[in-house]
C-alpha cells in the first residue's frame, strides 16, 4: 500500500467509530470506499476519514440518516470544483446555514441539559454529604 489508502481497521481507530458502524454508514450511502484492495478490502483516504467525523459529530446532536446525507451532499456539492450557478449556490449556502443553526440549537439544549445534571448531581452531593453514615 502506498500510505494514501488506510484499510477499515485504521479508520475506526482513528474514528472511534466501530466496524459495523462505518460498514452501516457505507449501507446508508454516507460514506463509500476510495477503493478496494485486491484481495477486497476496503480502502479510505483522509478524506473518508474526515467525512466520517463529521457523521461521528452530527449523530450525537440528534441528526438523522437522511440529514447526514443532505449535508454531506451539500458539502460535496460545493466542495466538487464545479462552476455552480449562483442561484444555486446560494440555495446550497443556506442548507449550510440551516445545519448550522440547528447544530447551534442542539449545543444549546445540550448545554441546557448539562447544567440540570450538573445541579442534581451537586444536591444529591450535598445530600450525602448531610446524611450521617451508620
Amino acid at each position: 500500500m502506498d500510505g494514501k489508502h488506510m484499510q477499515i481497521g485504521e479508520v475506526a481507530a482513528r474514528t472511534e467509530l466501530s466496524l459495523r458502524t462505518i460498514r452501516h454508514y457505507e449501507e446508508a450511502g454516507l460514506v463509500v470506499p476510495s477503493a478496494r484492495s485486491q484481495g477486497g478490502f476496503r480502502l479510505y483516504t483522509e478524506a473518508d476519514v474526515a467525512r466520517l467525523m463529521v457523521i461521528r459529530r452530527m449523530k450525537p446532536l440528534g441528526f438523522t440518516l437522511d440529514e447526514m446525507r443532505d449535508l454531506l451532499a451539500a458539502t460535496d456539492r460545493l466542495d466538487s470544483g464545479d462552476d455552480l450557478p449562483a442561484s444555486e449556490r446560494e440555495e446550497l449556502l443556506e442548507r449550510l446555514r440551516g445545519f448550522e443553526q440547528a447544530a447551534q440549537r442542539r449545543v444549546e439544549d445540550l448545554r441546557t441539559q448539562l447544567s440540570r445534571a450538573e445541579d442534581l448531581a451537586a444536591t444529591l452531593a450535598d445530600r450525602l454529604a448531610r446524611t450521617p453514615t451508620a
